[in-house]
Parts: structure tokens; C-alpha cells; sequence
């Protein structure tokens, strides 16, 4: 069983690290384009808040046989960080201070989760408190996702909802799920049963409408209505003019 365990666990840590990078291929779009465009910028913050807290639960002093729990998510941490920095760098005003504030909170409850576990807390206390805030913001950080996921129902299009991130957010669930209910951690193995389903959810939905080119929004197809209606205009504008010099000339 320590052996499955293990095995697990390292897949777990390869799943999450492609997870992890998953996103780059977005972000080289992002820094290319200048702009973040519709991509949403809530699932990096979650994310990094769920890496620093399991980075924290997978400590020794909080819980025992976790160590390639925090080994990933340490590792995870460092990249979030860096994707939000960079989405701030593009964001436009209003959603940059809307994820500013995100981050804003997600490195302030790290930091009291941290220090209430290392002074107020011992041994199962401990672990148990960081074994719930741990869970709680691990299933929000996989829920992050649901808004791109209404926006591909909406539009009928996986533009903005990668097939890589849906599969490893599946594969990595999967695999974490299994870890946890080896190593009996119901704290490891809750969320990520969770994550499994979602990420599901997820790929399923990116077969139903990978094939679609999508539909534009209001905005643009307004946009492209008085485009069009402009261009007639000045063709007639044009054709005035030219009937107006051949009557000229007749005369």
C-alpha cells in the first residue's frame, strides 16, 4: 500500500506540474496580444491560495507522509505567482483591481491560516484546521473555472477554456483523489474527488463544442451591423456623386 501510495503521489506530482504549466500556452498569447481579452483571471489567485495552503497542510509538523504534497505545491505557488503579475501587467483597469484585490486577500488568509496553525494550534488541532482550509479553498480553486465554463455554453465555443488545463485538471484530480484515499487523508482526497468530476464536467463540454467556431457576442455583432450600414452609405454617397457629374456633363 505504501508503495501505491507513493506511486501516486509521484503521479500526482507530474499531473500538477503540467497543470501548473498548462497555462503558459495562454499566457504566450496574453503577453503576444498585449491583452488578456476574455481569458478570467480568478482561477490563478484560487489556484495560488490553494497551492499555499496544501504546500502547508503537506508540511511535517502538520501532517505526517504528505511530503510530495508540498514538494508540488511549493512548486505550483512560485508558478501562479508568477501568471498573476503577468495578468496584471495586461489587465485592463477594471479587472486588475478586481484580481489585485483577489490576490490581495488570498496572500492575507494564507498568512493568518499560518500563523494561528503554528501558535494557537498543536498536533491534531493543528492538522485538522489546516486540513479543513486546505479542502475548502482546494474546491473553490477547481470551481474557479465554472464562469469560462457558462461563457462556453454561452457562446458555444472553447476558445477561452483550453483543452490542456480541462485534462490535466482531470488527470491531476484523478490521481491526487486516489493518493488520498490510499493514505486514508480525507483532506487530500474530498477536493480532488471533486476536481475529478469537474474536470469531467470539463471535457465533456470541450468535445460538445470544440467543433464550433462559436457565436459573436451583442457587442461585436452591433458593431459589425453599423459597420456595414456605414459602408452602404458612403457607397451611395460615392454613387451620388458620380451621377451628379454625368448630369453635369449632359448638360
Amino acid at each position: 500500500m505504501n508503495i501505491a501510495h507513493t506511486i501516486f503521489g509521484v503521479f500526482g506530482n507530474a499531473t500538477a506540474l503540467f497543470l501548473f504549466l498548462a497555462p503558459s500556452i495562454t499566457f504566450k498569447r496574453i503577453i503576444k496580444n498585449k491583452s488578456t481579452e476574455q481569458f478570467s483571471g480568478i482561477p490563478y489567485p484560487m489556484t495560488l491560495l490553494n497551492c499555499l495552503l496544501s504546500a502547508w497542510y503537506g508540511l511535517p509538523f502538520v501532517s505526517k507522509d504528505n511530503t510530495l504534497v508540498s514538494t508540488i505545491n511549493g512548486t505550483g505557488a512560485a508558478i501562479e505567482t508568477i501568471y498573476v503579475l503577468i495578468f496584471l501587467f495586461y489587465a485592463p483597469r477594471k479587472e486588475k483591481a478586481k484580481i489585485f484585490a483577489i490576490f490581495a486577500a488570498v496572500l492575507a488568509v494564507f498568512a493568518t491560516v499560518a500563523l494561528v496553525s503554528l501558535f494557537a494550534l498543536h498536533g491534531n488541532g493543528r492538522k485538522l484546521f489546516c486540513g479543513i482550509a486546505a479542502t475548502v479553498f482546494s474546491i473553490i480553486m477547481y470551481a474557479s473555472p465554472l464562469s469560462i465554463m457558462r461563457l462556453v455554453v454561452k457562446t458555444k465555443s472553447v476558445e477561452y477554456m483550453p483543452f490542456f488545463l480541462s485534462l490535466f485538471v482531470f488527470l491531476c484530480g484523478t490521481s491526487w483523489f486516489i493518493y488520498g484515499l490510499i493514505g486514508r487523508d480525507p483532506f487530500v482526497a474530498i477536493p480532488n474527488g471533486f476536481g475529478c468530476a469537474l474536470g469531467t464536467v470539463q471535457l465533456i463540454l470541450y468535445f460538445i463544442y470544440c467543433g464550433n467556431k462559436g457565436e459573436k457576442s451583442t457587442d461585436d455583432a452591433e458593431k459589425d451591423e453599423k459597420k456595414t450600414v456605414e459602408m452602404k452609405d458612403e457607397e451611395k454617397k460615392k454613387q451620388n456623386v458620380v451621377n451628379g457629374k454625368k448630369q453635369e456633363q449632359q448638360v
